[in-house]
């Protein structure tokens, strides 16, 4: 069956978020220390971005680096961080030749030096691309990300910028990291775990949320495809009824 074709191409999720799991247990089930599980969990990743862009999917989200991951063996996020810094320099050219643009969200400022510079170089080289944003969550937590957002409107209507009455939802959205993406439309988590583990508690509000036992190194287009093929047979009513909706 080719599960592309099944695919509505004028029901798509504008924008998919995943938490991308299992890069560890996959290594350790194959007798593999952790960080070839990281290694290939970056292949997933490659497909999938590249699937999206295919498919005509507008924005991507991918969990990279959470702020609790800052507390695995040094080792491990010594070796994450070198394979964030090699993936950036190798990918540039896809991202430039699929027309896609990198943006990144979280506690940028945490992160290492050469790390930084290296995002933030692919980030200005690939700012006018337009087919399709490609945001890594890196140091990411979403209550750290909200907590922000209550101190800097807190400070605007101590100053008489913003006023307590004026504060919605808009507002809110302007001062989140990700004031330019459209909320959440379909959640995806590998690996079998069924939590959301701090990622955009504000922007899956009303996403639908698609849990998989397929471990990240082993997720492929195919999968992607399920997943948005599932999302497509839900109905997505918002708080309304299904009367309403017809």
């Amino acid at each position: 069956m080719d599960l592309k074709a099944s695919i509505q191409t004028k029901k798509l999720p504008r924008h998919i978020a995943i938490i991308m799991d299992g890069n560890g247990r996959w290594a350790k089930q194959k007798g593999y220390i952790r960080a070839v599980g990281h290694e290939n969990g970056t292949k997933s990743v490659r497909q999938i971005v590249e699937s999206c862009t295919e498919l005509g999917i507008e924005n991507l989200t991918l969990y990279a680096f959470s702020t609790e991951n800052w507390n695995r063996p040094k080792l491990e996020v010594k070796t994450l961080m070198k394979l964030l810094v090699s993936s950036l320099k190798k990918e540039i050219k896809t991202l430039q030749d699929n027309n896609i643009k990198l943006s990144a969200i979280g506690a940028l400022d945490t992160l290492p030096n050469k790390v930084h510079k290296e995002l933030f170089e692919v980030i200005e080289k690939t700012k006018n691309n337009s087919r399709m944003t490609l945001t890594l969550a890196l140091s990411y937590g979403s209550r750290e990300e909200i907590i922000n957002v209550v101190k800097e409107i807190s400070n605007k209507v101590k100053n008489n910028i913003i006023s307590p009455e004026k504060i919605d939802e808009s507002i809110i959205n302007e001062h989140l990291y990700t004031q330019n993406l459209p909320d959440v439309d379909l959640l995806i988590r590998t690996s079998g775990e069924q939590r959301i583990s701090n990622f955009l508690l504000w922007q899956i509000a009303y996403a639908e949320l698609f849990f998989t036992n397929v471990l990240w190194p082993d997720f492929a287009k195919e999968h992607l495809y399920e997943a948005i093929i599932e999302y497509q047979k839900r109905e997505r009513r918002f708080g309304k009824t299904s009367e309403q909706l017809s």
